[in-house]
């Protein structure tokens, strides 16, 4: 053995976020949850057939989906509770 590694350069797979993006499916922004969990599940598949690239990109994606899902759903609570503190008695 010469001491040089063979096999090729070690591979960092992106990450998918598939579990954020089902919370935020479930919790957050239905729709931006569901695209979140489409290119989640396609980093996924680019990690295993080693196209990094690709799934460096889905990756980026579906972390900003998530992201924005997030705060949709935050900002969508705020304006609930505010409702709630202002007019408490509105239901029969």
């Amino acid at each position: 053995m010469d001491g040089k590694m063979t096999g090729g350069p070690s591979m960092v797979n992106a990450p998918t976020y598939l579990g954020w993006s089902i919370f935020n499916t479930l919790c957050c922004c239905l729709p931006l949850g569901i695209a979140a969990i489409v290119f989640s599940c396609r980093a996924d598949t680019a990690n295993t057939i080693g196209d990094g690239s690709r799934a460096h990109e889905h990756s980026r994606t579906a972390r900003n989906l998530n992201i924005a899902a997030l705060v949709i759903g935050i900002i969508f609570l705020i304006i609930f509770i505010v409702l709630k503190v202002l007019f408490p008695n509105q239901h029969n």
